[in-house]
């Protein structure tokens, strides 16, 4: 009788459960992102490590990951290859739960009133639209939207709330580097120089999963603490303007633009 198992699959076997090509298999043991068969005589035989592994390398693809990211993620896990997956999956689920909206361009025509080509292509490189090859646009943030159909129906312009989201987004980006610096200096370096030990993939995850809903209430809070401090300022300031009859700014810039 023959010593192979149900596990024990030949590379043409193999192949043809995970739908890879033979080729493809034996080029990502090259690569390092497979560990070798087991030789018996002049065969290789493939287990179900290797079966998971090619999964892995798979979904990982999918997620946009390159070969040689995959070959080092796989290297700093000591082939955990399930706790890689559990890592890189809460790296790249999106921040928000927010669930985007699909428009048409005519909704987005009504909404916006009209549409500049020029304000449509600033709204995609700030990530506030993309659009989608059917003709459609997805729009990344419905709140964020919200927002800023508020702000033109206080009076502001479809430019001057575009104005306001770079503005915002300047600022937003600061602050998440600030967090992504923070994970990288206390909890991925540290890891990497202890030689990333697999019982510690866990422990990084976890980080990671607790600094996100921190990142966002911290911001929320100071935000809040600066927007306190900043209408206290400019209404007291305008307080005192009114009690010196001085005109306002605003109404200084009018006047001389009215000149102009």
């Amino acid at each position: 009788m023959s010593d192979v198992t149900n596990d024990d699959l030949t590379i043409d076997e193999i192949a043809h459960r995970t739908g890879m090509t033979a080729r493809n298999i034996r080029a990502h043991q090259s690569r390092g992102l497979l560990p070798p068969p087991e030789m018996r005589g002049r065969t290789g035989y493939y287990g179900a490590e290797h079966v998971a592994r090619i999964q892995l390398i798979r979904e990982l693809q999918d997620e946009g990951f390159t070969l040689e990211a995959i070959r080092r993620l796989i290297e700093r896990a000591n082939g955990s290859s399930a706790e890689i997956l559990r890592f890189t999956r809460v790296l790249r689920e999106p921040f928000e739960d927010e669930a985007p909206e699909i428009v048409t361009a005519e909704e987005l025509a009504q909404r916006w009133k009209d549409v500049d080509p020029a304000m449509l292509d600033r709204s995609v490189k700030l990530g506030l639209l993309r659009p989608l090859t059917d003709g459609t646009f997805e729009i990344a943030s419905p709140r964020l939207q919200h927002a800023a159909d508020e702000l033109t129906a206080l009076g502001l312009s479809q430019e001057q709330a575009l104005d306001l989201a770079a503005e915002l987004r300047k600022h937003a980006d600061r602050v998440a580097h600030v967090y992504a610096k923070l994970f990288l200096e206390h909890v991925w370096k540290p890891f990497e120089a202890d030689g990333s030990p697999e019982e510690r993939w866990p422990e990084v995850r976890s980080a990671l999963e607790r600094l996100r809903p921190l990142a966002g209430e911290s911001l929320v809070a100071m935000f809040g603490l600066a927007m306190n401090d900043a209408i206290d300022h400019e209404v007291g300031r305008e307080v005192a303007r009114l009690e010196r009859g001085a005109p306002s700014r605003t109404a200084g810039v009018r006047r001389r633009r009215s000149r102009g």
